[in-house]
C-alpha cells in the first residue's frame, strides 16, 4: 500500500542550508521510488488556519518510506532541514482505491 512521508514545515530559514537540502533530496528519494506529490505551493484556505508548508512524498509502501528516511544518504542531508526549520514529519499509509468513509467504522 502506498505510504506517504508528510512534512509540515514552519519558520523555514531560506539560506544555504535549506538550499543544499532541496538540491540534495531528489537523489535520496530515487533508490526508494519516492516522488513528490505536494511540495509547498499556494493554499486556498477553506476552513481554519494552517501556517507553514505541506510536503507530501509518496513511496510504494511503508518499507520503502522507512528505508529512505533511515538511509545514510538522507540522514546525512537531514540536519540541513532540521537546523533551518521547525515542523513535524511522519509516515502515513494511504487507503485502497475502493475505500469508503464508513470503512473506518468497522
Amino acid at each position: 500500500m502506498t505510504c506517504f512521508a508528510i512534512g509540515h514545515l514552519r519558520q523555514v530559514e531560506m539560506g544555504s542550508g535549506i538550499i543544499a537540502y532541496v538540491e540534495g533530496i531528489d537523489a535520496t528519494l530515487a533508490p526508494f521510488q519516492g516522488r513528490f506529490i505536494i511540495h509547498g505551493g499556494e493554499k486556498q484556505m477553506l476552513e481554519g488556519q494552517f501556517q507553514g508548508d505541506l510536503i507530501v512524498i509518496a513511496f510504494p509502501d511503508r518499507q520503502c518510506a522507512e528505508a529512505w528516511y533511515h538511509s545514510p544518504a538522507y540522514q546525512a542531508l537531514l540536519p540541513r532541514r532540521t537546523e533551518h526549520s521547525e515542523g513535524e514529519v511522519f509516515l502515513l499509509e494511504g487507503v485502497d482505491a475502493d475505500h469508503k468513509a464508513t470503512d473506518v467504522l468497522r
